[in-house]
């Protein structure tokens, strides 16, 4: 189903302030949560500048660049700390250009550095995407494998709240379009401590799309995670619930989603498998279908448009791999297909909610009335 149904209205007010967004946001975000036992919590965001001050304290060829990085800590104080420990060698404050410092972070990497690159949004991306797409993507297959890449852009991505549409895009389909990318997306702690480790030790071009909303968002975290050795494998999706009627596919915040409406349809007895993706390309075909010709039934979920978008592909893989498992049509929730309204009721009708996610599961297993 393309786009968004009936919401509920929200009233935030418009900025980029990481803290404001999160207190106002915060009781959207939570939700139920299946990982490893521990007793400790971590957000995101220290999951992130824990990853980054790990992997730089254990290579020196991993640096970090981009604006407001260094002496302001980060725009979301993902940096905090590093310029201290490491100097202004290791940590780059740039000018606001993003064309500039992505191209001579890819010319590092080339260089057999390791350079990590922030934008303070992914919206910002656009304006270094030939540097990203045609120096980064294509060196190694252009080169026949003389050169490699290892270089992450990193930064939110996706809608956050009150800013508009030129700030609000996900550029997960964007990116995972293209060969010689590799595109994550964490959700948890865990899922951001171990896939950026994982990122920056890959020899390839990575894009790490976070979400704003998420930074301040406390997960359980495991013992085995807080090592730094801990890595999680780029290409893996996570079955975060098991389930045994429906299969619900998505990545980064609405996996908070998913598992609310999951919980929400456990009620009325249907069990519903959640699959955080964290990976978006290379895609974890296989954890997809094998879900699917369990369950029979697929939702698949995501911010995006729903044009050519992540959704879309996994609808495809489905029917390509797993056409003959299915009880019922596919059943897609996306962003609704216009440019992301400014209004705060009219962005909340523009990206998907949990009460979607419900009815689209209920239609899968004909329970909708």
């Amino acid at each position: 189903m393309w786009g968004i149904l009936g919401r509920r209205a929200v009233v935030v007010d418009g900025g980029f302030s990481a803290s404001c967004l999160r207190s106002r946001m915060r009781s959207g975000l939570v939700s139920a949560r299946s990982y490893a036992a521990g007793s400790k919590e971590m957000t995101v965001r220290d999951a992130l500048n824990s990853a980054i001050d790990e992997e730089m304290s254990a290579d020196p060829k991993v640096f970090v660049m981009g604006e407001e990085v260094g002496q302001y800590q980060g725009a979301y104080k993902i940096t905090k700390g590093l310029l201290e420990k490491y100097g202004p060698e290791r940590v780059y404050d740039t000018p606001i250009t993003e064309a500039g410092f992505t191209g001579i972070g890819v010319g590092a990497a080339y260089a057999g550095l390791k350079p990590v690159v922030e934008f303070m949004t992914f919206n910002f991306s656009m304006q270094a995407i030939d540097h990203i797409i045609n120096s980064a993507a294509k060196s190694n297959y252009m080169s026949a494998g003389q050169i490699n890449v290892p270089i992450v852009f990193r930064g939110p991505n996706g809608a956050a709240a009150g800013v508009g549409a030129q700030h609000s895009q996900c550029y997960a389909a964007w990116y995972a379009s293209v060969p010689g990318l590799k595109v994550l997306a964490p959700y948890s702690a865990e899922d951001a401590r171990g896939l950026l480790k994982a990122a920056i030790r890959d020899p390839d071009p990575v894009v790490f799309l976070e979400n704003e909303l998420l930074y301040g968002e406390s997960f359980p975290i495991s013992e085995e995670a807080l090592d730094s050795s801990f890595c999680l494998p780029i290409g893996k999706a996570k079955i975060e619930r098991e389930g045994k009627d429906v299969t619900i596919t998505t990545f980064s915040k609405m996996v908070g989603f998913a598992l609310k409406a999951a919980e929400k349809l456990a009620e009325e007895g249907i069990s519903a498998e959640v699959i955080n993706l964290r990976s978006i390309r290379p895609l974890d075909r296989a954890t997809i279908n094998a879900s699917v010709r369990k369950t029979s039934r697929l939702v698949t979920v995501e911010e995006g448009f729903p044009q050519h978008g992540v959704c879309a592909e996994i609808c495809a893989s489905v029917v390509e791999e797993s056409f003959s498992y299915l009880d019922a049509p596919v059943e897609r929730i996306a962003g609704a297909d216009v440019p992301m309204p400014y209004a705060a009721n009219l962005e909340r009708l523009a990206l998907p909610q949990v009460e979607d996610i419900v009815r689209a599961a209920k239609r899968a297993c004909f329970r909708s009335k």
